[in-house]
């Protein structure tokens, strides 16, 4: 699968959620994400991602392990995606380890996520907060299986973003992953 997504910083963040808790009722989760890469950073070098989620839910928890492919579109930033809901995480946490990986970065996400259809489509739009980087932002994505389908699913997630308020110059292909170690070197 090819996740078509694009991100914004979000300038009203009350505006945004209240056009979004029109479409839906908005789910409150915490991530703590874990991303792993080889010594010598390979996996970054190739614009790859192995990442250990665990979500963190008013009812429950669950976790997640994600194979992020290298960028297919350079403008939005979408990537062929492969994830599996992980029963135990420390024992997958342990497995990478035992493979060679080493935890490239560790931080959190609050997240607010609407799932919700529109342009024939099934959506998830998720309002995000990283403690360590200001500000608010917006993902909207969906998930199409070839990549010939990825201009028309990201023309679609685009007109969702902007009846949701966002502007085109708010658009960002930035990583969380790079955000945070940036903040991170700036304060040692």
């Amino acid at each position: 699968m090819i996740e078509a997504e694009l991100k914004a910083r979000v300038h009203n963040p009350e505006y945004v959620m209240g056009q979004l808790d029109q479409k839906a009722q908005g789910r409150a989760e915490v991530y703590q994400d874990t991303y792993y890469d080889d010594p010598s950073g390979g996996l970054d070098a190739q614009d790859q991602e192995l990442r250990v989620r665990t979500i963190h839910g008013p009812d429950s928890t669950r976790s997640v392990l994600t194979y992020k492919g290298a960028r297919i579109d350079s403008e939005s930033g979408s990537k062929p995606e492969h994830e599996t809901r992980v029963e135990n995480p420390e024992a997958v946490h342990a497995m990478l380890r035992g493979l060679g990986y080493v935890p490239a970065i560790v931080f959190q996400k609050r997240c607010r996520n609407y799932e919700f259809s529109a342009c024939r489509r099934r959506l998830l739009a998720t309002l995000v907060q990283v403690p360590e980087i200001e500000g608010t932002f917006l993902e909207v994505e969906t998930l199409v299986s070839e990549e010939e389908e990825l201009s028309a699913a990201l023309a679609d997630v685009r007109t969702i973003m902007a009846e949701l308020g966002i502007q085109e110059d708010d658009f960002t292909t930035e990583l969380y992953t790079d955000a945070v170690a940036a903040r991170r070197s700036s304060v040692s």
